[in-house]
């Protein structure tokens, strides 16, 4: 068995492409490896700035022998079929082939044995192939070379068994990299050539000239270097995961610095500080053990200073600096002029051309955070009014332009500054939130229904104009939105009738609209009371046309271009359920919640409160897990199949009760007892469905198994008597909808 080492050395990589191209890179090569027939031990894959490599271990010295069977002509074919098949496989005579009767005739069969080739010469082909596979999301070509990389391609090392592998990339142009056994180390530290003989000399070496090559292990030397410097200055390290991943991508050799923080910017909100730091520079925040921003940071250099870094941390602080005089210019200035005086601004930036402007938007999510304020116990529908006017007008402050990011959180901070009470501030800053599963939910009432606004506005609007996400594609991030008004009404245990919500919500969507009768000539329509002309009638969107009446006085043409038609408010009101069910299974499968469960309670058509659906979802998983339920849900199975059949054969449906008199003068005792207890469970049922007890009505359903079970082995449902088959497919029917009263248990997979 022998190892295999391959490093790619290029300029450096951009560190948010490393994990997956190692990932990539990996991947191709041991799938090129098992289609080639070699099996191999362990693969591992590394990743710095400037390299990728990959290590095979415990690969076969040759391919193994192959036997393939190759079917011929039928025995008895033309000569000029047989002499075909002979000359495709070199053979002189049709004897070395054996005579099979398949069952469909008799043919010619040959068994060719192919001996495996050795893998050295099979490897140089198979990797340059899983070179030029590695997909970028950007890529490039330099020189004169014609070959695409993510940056320009130094040098290729490949050892395979401890022996320089043969192999040549062509980069076309005439240029082209052969493989070697040669690699460099860090670019300033130890940039000299060094020859390496396997993969643990490849690695110690590296790590001697200044490359940790494991991204793994430098990660966990900056995090450890950068906790044990803010350590021992009496500080904590603020956690970053992804501005550590960021950065262990960015250096070979990292060396943890402080610096110092100009006590003149520390009065600037500490998001603002942090953001600079964190989007501009790298540079790691810390903070007291009070948890405020300490007036420090850490930056990782790629270097070792000899002066103990002394000149790098200046220079940085100087960086910094400059972008903090910026980031206290705009907090200052942004501070000269209240949010309200902002709002006018809105009417001039466009949130969608079919509807409005941010101002427009603005006007909705005001109408439905006052609405929704009166469901959400604990919220005042004029401090959610109050927070929803002001909640967009951060975006056109100098802070939020230079960092989009912190769009919400300095509408706080210019809130509290303005005199607005501390629950608007707080709305105004959540009003965002959450923007994924791992983002804080907001749990302040007045929060949440700004939060619920905006989102369900922007997801009402896009539907109602027919922009929905189709496949991967979600350019206005709608799915988002729908999951965290998930965790909104979820998380909070809101009590909202969804749809009730959505109509809610479309209503002043027609105030971008109104209501026409008129004529269409030459692409144009015309809006009047014209006479003896076909009318073409509905709601259209017309936001940059329509007078504030929403009433057109006289005669007035609009270019169609000019025109949307909203889609009507049922069907979109419909269309949103089915797309909250999807994504309800989402969020639930990854709470481990099985998707057929969430669709068997949608499926009862009435169902949109989320609380009151999940509280039915957890009932149907614990009833189907015991025993009772899976074998209840075999015997609903059975009735509601034979139920299907039998309607469909004679055309009817078999609805309204068993007839009691009939059961008890010809019908067997089973019969009887199962009419008995679909009664009394029905009443059970009813009354649970009332008091929200959904465990209480799934217990109910347990009682009917063993019935059912007797019912089934002891009466034929079809039977000779016409009246008493009829009466019998009313009581399976009776058993298919007291179950569907509680869940749509067809729907049920498993």
């Amino acid at each position: 068995m022998a190892d295999l080492l391959l490093e790619i050395f290029s300029e450096e990589i951009p560190a948010r492409m490393q994990a997956r191209a190692s990932e990539d890179l990996k991947r191709l090569v041991c799938d090129a490896l098992t289609a080639a027939g070699l099996s191999f031990d362990s693969a591992a894959a590394y990743v710095t700035p400037r390299r990728l490599a990959l290590s095979v271990e415990g690969l076969p010295l040759t391919q193994p022998d192959v036997t393939e069977e190759r079917r011929g002509p039928r025995v008895g074919s033309p000569e000029q079929a047989l002499a075909g098949f002979l000359k495709a496989n070199n053979l002189a005579s049709i004897d070395a082939c054996e005579q099979r009767d398949t069952g469909k005739g008799v043919f010619y069969f040959l068994t060719v044995e192919k001996q495996g080739a050795a893998t050295q010469d099979v490897l140089p082909g198979l990797l340059v192939e899983a070179i030029r596979k590695l997909p970028w999301p950007k890529s490039m070509i330099w020189g004169e070379t014609e070959f695409r990389w993510v940056r320009p391609m130094h040098s290729i090392l490949c050892l395979f068994n401890g022996q320089e592998l043969p192999g040549r990339l062509d980069l076309g142009g005439g240029r082209e990299i052969l493989f070697g056994d040669r690699t460099q180390g860090h670019r300033f530290l130890a940039p000299a050539a060094l020859a390496v003989d396997n993969v643990e000399d490849y690695k110690a070496k590296l790590l001697a000239a200044k490359v940790i090559l494991d991204p793994a292990e430098r990660r966990a030397s900056i995090l450890q270097q950068a906790e044990a410097l803010a350590a021992n200055a009496g500080l904590v390290l603020k956690q970053d995961d992804g501005l550590l991943d960021e950065v262990t991508g960015l250096v070979e050799w990292p060396v943890a610095l402080m610096g110092r923080i100009d006590e003149a910017f520390m009065d600037v909100p500490p998001e603002v500080l942090t953001t600079s730091m964190r989007a501009h520079q790298k540079y790691f925040a810390v903070e007291t053990k009070t948890g405020d921003l300490a007036p420090h940071f850490i930056v990782i250099s790629n270097m070792q200073p000899s002066d103990g870094g002394a000149v790098i941390v200046g220079g940085n602080e100087r960086v910094l600096r400059a972008r903090l005089s910026d980031a206290k210019f705009f907090w200052d200035q942004d501070r000269k002029h209240t949010l309200a005086s902002r709002l006018p601004a809105l009417a001039n930036i466009t949130f969608h051309a079919k509807l409005g402007t941010l101002a427009d938007k603005v006007g909705r999510v005001r109408k439905l955070a006052a609405y929704l304020a009166t469901l959400i116990p604990g919220a005042d529908a004029k401090l959610a009014d109050r927070a929803a006017e002001l909640a967009k007008a951060d975006l056109v402050t100098g802070m939020v332009g230079e960092f989009p990011e912190l769009q919400g959180i300095m509408g706080r901070y210019y809130a509290r500054h303005d005199g607005e009470s501390e629950a608007v501030a707080q709305a105004i800053a959540d009003h965002y939130s959450p923007l994924g599963p791992s983002d804080r939910c907001p749990t302040a009432p007045d929060s949440v229904a700004v939060a619920l606004a905006d989102k369900i506005d922007t997801l009402v609007g896009f539907f109602a104009i027919d922009e929905k996400p189709t496949g991967s594609k979600d350019p206005y991030a709608l799915r988002r939105a729908a999951l965290g008004i998930i965790r909104l009404i979820v998380e909070n245990g809101l009590r909202l009738n969804l749809s009730n919500v959505f109509a809610s919500a479309y209503d002043p969507l027609l105030s971008l609209s109104f209501v026409y009768s008129g004529i269409v000539k030459n692409g144009k329509f015309s809006v009047a009371g014209l006479m003896n002309i076909e009318p073409i009638t509905g709601y259209y969107s017309v936001p940059s046309l329509v007078p504030e009446s929403g009433v057109f006085s006289s005669m007035r043409s609009v270019d169609l271009s000019q025109v949307t038609r909203l889609i009507d408010q049922d069907k979109c009101v419909a269309d949103l359920m089915g797309f909250f069910a999807d994504r309800l299974k989402v969020a639930m499968r990854e709470q481990g919640v099985r998707h057929d469960l969430v669709s068997a309670v949608f499926a009862l058509g009435d169902e949109d409160d989320l609380v009151r659906l999940l509280k039915r979802v957890d009932a149907l998983a614990a009833f189907l897990a015991s025993e009772d339920g899976a074998n209840l849900l075999t015997a609903y199975r059975r009735a509601a199949n034979i139920v299907a059949i039998e309607e469909k054969k004679d055309g009817r449906a078999y609805e309204g009760r068993a007839d009691l008199k009939l059961i008890k003068a010809r019908g067997e005792v089973a019969e009887a007892e199962l009419h008995g207890t679909l009664g009394v469970i029905e009443v059970k049922i009813a009354d649970a469905l009332k008091a929200e007890d959904f465990a209480a009505a799934m217990a109910s359903l347990a009682s009917l198994r063993a019935p059912v079970d007797r019912f089934f082995e002891s009466v034929t449902v079809n039977a000779e008597d016409p009246a008493l088959r009829e009466n019998r497919l009313k009581l399976l029917t009776k058993i298919r909808d007291t179950m569907n009263q509680l869940a749509d248990f067809s729907k049920v997979e498993g």
